[in-house]
């Protein structure tokens, strides 16, 4: 597609911010109004409008695309985020180890336990610790306490959330992500501690590094996406 517009703007509108193409507001792929909780995350979404040259690369739009997400999955169908994020909580990777004479055991008790020890201490959440593959239920409470930890987030929060926990395998992980000043890249080492294990023990195969380097990035953009939410 041939670039249509020669001016980028961002303006508050209906409540919040829009990023204008010469003057018209954008709508979502689902054809809503494009409303932005925040100028910043405007300012991000105008930056990749802004940097599109005579062609318009669809690739290039990954903020756009969750602010999309956000307002037409998320917002159009608040039952959506519980059908699928609160799986992540059922089978956290954070919970689930080797046994315990195993050495992984050793480094997914350093990494993991202050990770999940903290998370159930901000929150008031209670959750399960799992040696081998047999899986263990989450205690009722800690899933009804998740429901309404979710259900007062809104719709871009909840985006960044359904991300992070599917690069993750851990909503744990996620919780965690999108506090303020989270550091992306330890998150990442523990979401990727078994992964990171097995490459020390059999060395590292270069596609599964290059996956590994792009769900890292989108990792990182999610977080920025919460961020700029705010």
């Amino acid at each position: 597609m041939k670039r249509f517009y020669k001016e980028v703007t961002q303006a508050p509108q209906d409540g919040g911010w829009r990023v204008l193409l010469d003057g018209r507001g954008i709508k979502t792929a689902g054809g809503r109004p494009q409303v932005l909780p925040t100028m910043a995350m405007a300012e991000a979404l105008g930056a990749e409008w802004a940097a599109q040259g005579e062609e318009i690369d669809t690739a290039t739009f990954p903020l756009r695309d969750l602010a999309d997400f956000a307002l037409d999955a998320m917002a159009g169908d608040p039952a959506l985020a519980l059908r699928e994020i609160l799986p992540y909580a059922e089978t956290d990777t954070l919970c689930y180890r080797a046994d315990p004479e195993d050495a992984l055991y050793q480094r997914q008790l350093a990494v993991w336990e202050p990770l999940l020890a903290g998370i159930e201490a901000r929150h008031g959440l209670a959750f399960p610790r799992v040696s081998g593959i047999l899986h263990k239920p989450v205690p009722p409470e800690t899933l009804a306490r998740l429901e309404a930890i979710l259900a007062r987030q809104d719709a871009f929060a909840l985006a960044a959330l359904r991300m992070l926990s599917s690069l993750a395998a851990s909503l744990t992980i996620a919780l965690a992500a999108v506090e303020p000043g989270a550091d992306a890249e330890a998150l990442w080492k523990a979401a990727n501690l078994e992964e990171d294990w097995q490459v020390e023990l059999w060395g590292e195969d270069w596609e599964a590094a290059e996956r590994r380097a792009a769900r890292f990035e989108a990792f990182k953009l999610a977080i920025r996406f919460a961020n700029l939410a705010r």
